[in-house]
């Protein structure tokens, strides 16, 4: 997008992506106190109908902006993260700042210290403008039975925008921060991100630390970023990735520069193309938007061959069975003494857990094994993996709706079963104007690579470059 050099409105500032910002402070043009006000109001004008923030934390911004500005005026900027306004989902815990899961067990949790990922944004000069909707535990949702609404689509207000991330889908979706954290365990990155129609990337387990983190499914479990392009999803893990010495899953491993991966091009890269997975399941919309997709990924040089894998149910099963397990685990004292306080979702999902075996769940695991050594198997041939983001477009926000968890297989699933980088781009739009999402998936902390290749795919197509109208 083309900014003038004379004073943009607020509305033009909520339009910038991460890297558009950052250029026009590094420059001068802008202020992170324009930013950070730009987007207070236009969350404050428009969030009633999206419901994507639990919290915003005005006066903190504010501060937080006036010190970077300090920053930028003195020529010493952080880094091409200074000055960002950001969100976090609200199962990440902020110091001073509440952290609730959206759930009423945690109503009045206020923690005394951040999440890692939320130091290493703030350091990096970050600025938290609020907490944003989720369901519950990153699991519980969409329900309409807890303290706070659940978030709605920006692209369309009788839609939901996924979750469990669904917050951070719906506040980057509707310009009120041009980047948010979200977490994955099963899709919950990149189901909002392809019905946001947003970039949003799980990278390899390990690659972010969860210490502070709320925990789903611990040996599962993910933190990712989530903007309006690729290349400001490849800013944004540069900040965030690193390792942690007191995140027992934190692996450590070099963080490469990943704006510089981002080349523009795919020519020669091996592309396994997973069709199965979405030909016969997915709406007819999404298969011929991902299919177009991987033809303009051919058209750029990028060869592309179909092969198969596992079942989708394979994948969900397996995975259901670990966190089921796993999320019982973590809120059995609660679901015990206090069931009443958890929302109806949560509860039924999670109670079943205390019915699994222990032998079920060992052999869970070792099926999680046998189906990532031959997903990674296929890297002996391929540089990337691709499929579709989501197999349906956005979901009608009816409290009286069918439970998708029961109901449909998630795409989603097999790159989180496997631990490896995945991203959602978006690919195109229903004839009632939802975003559809490719998905595309790499080698173990090979983000570099997947980044690349949807930064090449979005320079050749305008998908990402819609604006919903918001009113």
């Amino acid at each position: 997008m083309a900014v003038s050099e004379a004073t943009e409105t607020r509305s033009d500032l909520c339009d910038l992506t991460l890297t558009e910002a950052t250029r026009l402070l590094a420059a001068g043009k802008v202020s992170p106190v324009d930013l950070v006000d730009a987007c207070l109001a236009r969350i404050g004008r428009l969030d009633g109908s999206v419901h994507a923030f639990i919290t915003v934390c005005a006066d903190e911004a504010r501060s937080e902006a006036e010190k970077s500005a300090r920053r930028y005026a003195s020529g010493t900027p952080l880094g091409p993260f200074d000055g960002v306004p950001f969100a976090l989902k609200d199962n990440i815990e902020t110091k001073g700042i509440r952290s609730t899961s959206h759930s009423k067990l945690l109503i009045d949790n206020v923690p005394a210290q951040d999440a890692h990922i939320a130091t290493k944004l703030k350091g990096a000069g970050g600025i938290l403008i609020g907490k944003t909707a989720t369901f519950e535990f990153a699991l519980g949702g969409p329900s309409w039975d807890l303290p706070f609404p659940p978030a709605l689509n920006p692209w369309s207000p009788e839609h939901l925008p996924g979750g469990s991330s669904s917050g951070s889908g719906a506040a980057v979706g509707a310009r009120f921060v041009p980047a948010a954290v979200g977490t994955d365990t099963g899709g919950s990155v990149r189901w909002p991100a392809a019905v946001c129609g947003l970039a949003g990337l799980k990278p390899t387990y390990g690659r972010i630390s969860r210490r502070g983190v709320h925990p789903n499914t611990f040996s599962i479990d993910h933190c990712g970023p989530m903007t309006r392009t690729v290349e400001d999803c490849a800013v944004m893990l540069g900040v965030a990735a690193g390792f942690d010495p007191l995140d027992p899953g934190s692996i450590d491993e070099p963080v490469p520069d990943y704006a510089a991966a981002l080349t523009g091009s795919v020519a020669g890269l091996k592309i396994g193309l997973i069709r199965h997975w979405y030909n016969d399941t997915a709406t007819p919309e999404v298969v011929a938007a991902v299919d177009a997709a991987i033809g303009k990924l051919r058209e750029l040089g990028a060869v592309v061959e179909e092969i198969e894998l596992a079942p989708l149910q394979d994948y969900v099963d397996c995975k259901t069975t670990i966190s089921t397990c796993e999320l019982y685990a973590v809120h059995e004292k609660d679901l015990k003494t206090r069931p009443q306080d958890f929302g109806r979702l949560l509860r039924t999902r999670v109670i079943a857990g205390g019915l699994i075996r222990a032998e079920d769940y060992v052999q869970a695991m070792r099926w999680r094994a046998e189906l990532t050594t031959k997903l990674l198997a296929t890297f002996s041939r391929f540089d990337l993996l691709a499929t579709a983001g989501w197999l349906t477009p956005a979901d009608p926000a009816d409290p009286n709706g069918f439970d998708f968890f029961k109901k449909r297989l998630i795409v989603t699933m097999p790159f989180s079963v496997a631990g490896i980088p995945a991203l959602s781009v978006p690919c195109g739009f229903t004839s009632q104007g939802l975003p559809l999402s490719l998905q595309i998936a790499g080698k173990p902390f090979d983000e570099a690579t997947v980044l690349r290749a949807g930064d090449a795919y979005q320079r050749a197509t305008e998908w990402h470059l819609r604006k919903p109208a918001l009113t």
